[in-house]
Parts: C-alpha cells; structure tokens; sequence
C-alpha cells in the first residue's frame, strides 16, 4: 500500500506557513528539545513508575533503534492498541522518531474493529499491552494475525506468551535516526463515524503540532502544569487538546490514570497536584456528584474541560459550582478543528456556548440543507477548513466525495450557531437532529432540560420510526433514584417553555447508558436497542 499523504493546495500551504501556523517541527523532534532543556524535570508518572524527559527521550530512541532492525521501514504503519501506561508514551514517541505511523485504536476495541484498521491501514505490526482490564490482548492478537497477512510482529508490554516482549525491542543499541519531515504524515487517527468503521485520519507533523502549540497556549499550559490523561490516552482529545501532547510541548507533566473512576482519579489529583484534565459529559456528571462529598484535595486544578460530545448548560451551571476550577468546553474532531471557550470567557459564554476555533486561519461555513449561508444565530450545518483540518481520509474515495466539498472544506456533520464573538452553540449531529412530522427537534435541547431535573442522572433523546411523524421523539432516562413519572417529565418540560412538538412522544428509563469506547453516550446504540425492544405498538404506559 501507498505511504499516506496529506496535501493542501499550494497556495493555502505557502500561506500556512507564512502566517507561522507551520514552523517545520516535528513530534519526535520538539520532545528531544524538551530533553535537551530540562532533562531532569518530570516528564511521565503513574504510580510509581517517574520518568523525566532525559528518560523518556531515550527509551523512545532505543524503540526508534529496535523496530528499525527488525527490519520496518520509513512510512510502515503500526497498530497501537495500548491503555494509559507509560510505555504508551515510550512507544508512540519511538514510532515517531523511526518514521513509523502508529494507527491509534482504543482499548475497548475487538477483533472486528481491529482487523478493519489493520487492513485498511496495511499495518505491518501491533502492539499490545498483555492484559488490561481483565482482557487479554494476546488471545486477540492471536485471533487478529491469521487474518492480516500484512503482520510480521506482535509486540506485548508484559508478558509476551509467544509473541515479541516490547522489552527485547527497546533493548536495540542506538543508531542514527530518520529524519522525517515536517510535512509527513505522522500517524493515522480514528474518525468518530456514527455508521460502519472508523475511516483512517492522515495527520502530518506540522499540521498537528499547531493545533497542540495554540492548544497549550490557549489552555494556559507551562512547565509546572500537570495534565491528567483522564481518558483513554489514544484518543484525539486527551491527545492534543490540549492533551498530553500539549503537556509535553509546553514542559509540563503527564500523569496517567488506569481508570476515569473518581475513586481512581481524585487521589491522583491530590498526590500529583493535578492542573488540568479532560472529561466527557457523562463521566463529567459522575465526577460532579462525587466531587460533592469527597474527601480528596482537588485544590491544585485550575481547569476542568468537558468535550467530545455536547455539554448542556444545565451540566455546565453544577460543573461551576462544584469545582472550584474554571470549566473550559472544547468542541473538535480528530479531522481537525479545535474550539474552545477561553479561561477568562464570561460566565454565560462559558455556560451555552461550546467555543470559538483556535486559529484565525479556520473558515467555518454554516449552511442550510441546500448549502447555502444562514445568518449568525440560525441553526445550520458546519463546514470547515483550515491548517490543521485534514482535506482527505486515507484511501477512502467514496467517504471523501461525501466528506469534502470541491474547494476543500470538510462537512463535519455537526448542526451549530454562531453567536457574537465566533463562538458556536452545537445543537447536535445532523442525524440526531428529529424530523417530527416536517418540524426539526433538537435532541440536545430537549436534552438540556431533562437533564435540569432533580430526578434525572442522565437523559438522550432519540428518534424511533412513526408510521404517521415519520420520526417520534423518545426521552430515554437514567434516573437517580427513585424514577420520576413519565406524566411529570413532560408536565417539566411545559413549564419551562418548550413547544409543544418539542415536548417528547415517549419516555424510557435505563439503569444505565451504552457508551462508545471514550465513554460518550452512543446514541447508535441506543437508537438500535430501542428499537428493537420496541418495535411492538406502544402501550399507554410507555407513552405517557
């Protein structure tokens, strides 16, 4: 298979790069500046594992030196399927320095998901930790090899059982390095796709590093900051949004949590002195309730972000009580575009809206169904391009004619409003928006006042076929305790001023939630049980 490329027309590069969104870095590189820096200072810890940036720029060379003499070349692609361990970092940084692409799965991830990307990338080598979780990433691997003929090695942090101990890798002499340039592509991430298999995201060193760079500026970010790799660390947000990434440029610390669980995670906060982490909503509403009576010290973190899905207002107003940390929203995607609400954004900015984009070099398009402009303030949906927004997937020529537009600009998916200022309120997906008879139903604002009420956890809602409406609306709820009534719910939802069509046909209560393998609600999955458990007429119970 082709070595992936990214390419931007000629003039948008040259202007990229004159307007110092590209200044020729890359990932290996600006880590071994960091080393020559501050080599003491701590750049890794979980536990008791305490790596400076002297250590872990020299584990990532002799990892560099290893997969070099088992023969693997510059362009060859790698699968990582790590957890938040540190050897996470070693590994990554050392495929980096070798000119190698990591292709980035998650650990929730199986042998479906994990041979599409193998094939689709043509990986020519895995890395697995041996267990994580009470699973065993080598009776995977195992069942992957067969069917990737591509694979010469399975690399194993752990016990190996038959396959190559990263630990024989790392042990390679150093050697005159690669130099990869700024330009290559640097790894493949994971689209977040709502339908089938993720597509493979090229992302070119320079392109990245500036959407990390402005990160960590816009995020306050220093040598003192200590960012909590909350979730799972191989997923675009807590990768570069700030990130670890964003951590490490500025010389700041890494501390890895094995688990998002407050009972994990706030005694990390407290022993390391935790400054920033990030959450996504659902796991935000649980830190939220135990941050009310813990007895940890979670004085040291100045800023608690909440992305990868949409955070209600009404999640965001308990956040600001709660924590005594400034809320940041983020609102991105592993193609490109970052927002972010600033750390000194009035409160009502930071409230409702999801941010404004990083770069004044982002073209944002907000379009009607038949692509043309709407004013700011109209709902619409959201095209993009910029300097670090992808202008095609890899080897994907279907999903790129339906991706992106003649003139470059990626079709997010995503249903905004731009308010004053640039900042943009994200009212859903566009396939989450509810057409109810011919009128557009937003999933998240219906959502936002569920969610409001003292007897609701969580709340989604969805649509389920309607041989009359087309679509139906239908609140699903995880209750906190003991489960409001269904007549209640709606009786709420009129008193706080919703239309009537917006108020829904059908309420559900779940113990508790599917989630994708970064802890978002899926409301894929949702949608597919639902319909499923409910494909018999529905009873009055169920409707009212």
């Amino acid at each position: 298979m082709s070595i992936p490329r990214q390419v931007w027309p000629p003039d948008f590069a040259a202007r990229y790069r004159q307007n110092g969104c590209w200044r020729g870095e890359t990932l290996g590189g600006f880590l071994r500046e960091r080393a020559a820096q501050t080599p003491d200072h701590l750049a890794v810890v979980q536990d008791n594992v305490r790596w400076t940036y002297a250590q872990l720029d020299a584990r990532a060379d002799r990892l560099a030196a290893g997969l070099l003499a088992l023969g693997y070349t510059r362009g060859d692609r790698v699968l990582v399927q790590l957890p938040n361990i540190p050897e996470f970092l070693s590994v990554v940084f050392g495929l980096f320095r070798a000119g190698l692409l990591p292709v980035f799965a998650l650990p929730a991830h199986r042998h479906a998901e994990i041979e599409h990307f193998g094939r689709a990338s043509g990986a020519v080598a895995y890395v697995v930790a041996d267990t994580y979780g009470g699973f065993d990433y080598r009776t995977l691997a195992g069942q992957i090899v067969p069917r990737l003929p591509s694979l010469r090695h399975v690399i194993v942090v752990g016990e190996a059982g038959g396959f190559t101990p990263l630990g024989e890798v790392n042990a390679a002499r150093p050697q005159t390095l690669p130099s990869p340039a700024p330009d290559d592509v640097a790894f493949l991430q994971l689209s977040g796709g709502s339908t089938g298999f993720s597509k493979l995201i090229p992302r070119t060193h320079d392109d990245y590093l500036y959407s990390v760079r402005e990160s960590a500026v816009i995020c306050g970010l220093d040598s003192q900051s200590v960012f909590m790799a909350t979730l799972p660390v191989a997923h675009n947000y807590p990768m570069s949004s700030p990130g670890f990434l964003g951590a490490l440029y500025a010389g700041g610390t890494v501390a890895l949590a094995r688990s998002p669980a407050p009972d994990v995670a706030f005694p990390i906060i407290e022993r390391e002195r935790v400054t920033i982490t990030g959450l996504v909503p659902p796991l935000a509403l649980v830190w939220e309730e135990a941050a009310r009576t813990t007895s940890h010290d979670l004085s040291s973190l100045r800023v608690l972000q909440v992305g990868g899905a949409k955070l209600t207002a009404e999640l965001a107003r308990r956040l600001r009580s709660t924590f005594a940390a400034t809320l940041q929203q983020v609102f991105g995607m592993a193609e490109g575009l970052v927002n972010y609400t600033r750390l000194d954004d009035p409160e009502d900015i930071i409230v409702n809206t999801q941010g404004r984009p990083i770069s004044p070099d982002d073209e944002l398009l907000i379009v009607d169904d038949a692509g043309r402009p709407v004013p700011d303030g109209t709902p619409g949906h959201l095209l993009t391009r910029g300097p670090y927004t992808i202008r095609a997937y890899y080897d994907a020529p279907e999903a790129n004619a339906m991706a992106f537009t003649p003139d470059g600009f990626y079709r997010t998916g995503d249903v905004v409003s731009r308010q004053a200022g640039g900042y943009l309120q994200v009212l859903g997906r566009a396939n989450d928006m509810i057409n109810r008879g011919g009128e557009k139903v937003s999933a998240e604002e219906i959502e936002d006042h569920l969610i409001a009420h003292p007897g609701v956890h969580d709340a989604a809602v969805v649509a389920l076929p309607d041989e009359y409406l087309g679509e139906r609306t239908c609140a699903v709820i995880v209750a906190r305790e003991a489960a409001p009534k269904a007549v209640a719910l709606k009786a709420w939802l009129r008193s706080r001023g919703l239309a009537a069509y917006k108020i829904p046909d059908q309420v559900v209560f779940l113990p508790a939630f599917p989630e994708t393998a970064v802890g978002k609600t899926s409301r894929k999955d949702i949608r597919a049980a639902l319909r499923a458990q409910l494909a018999a007429p529905v009873s009055p119970a169920a409707g009212e």
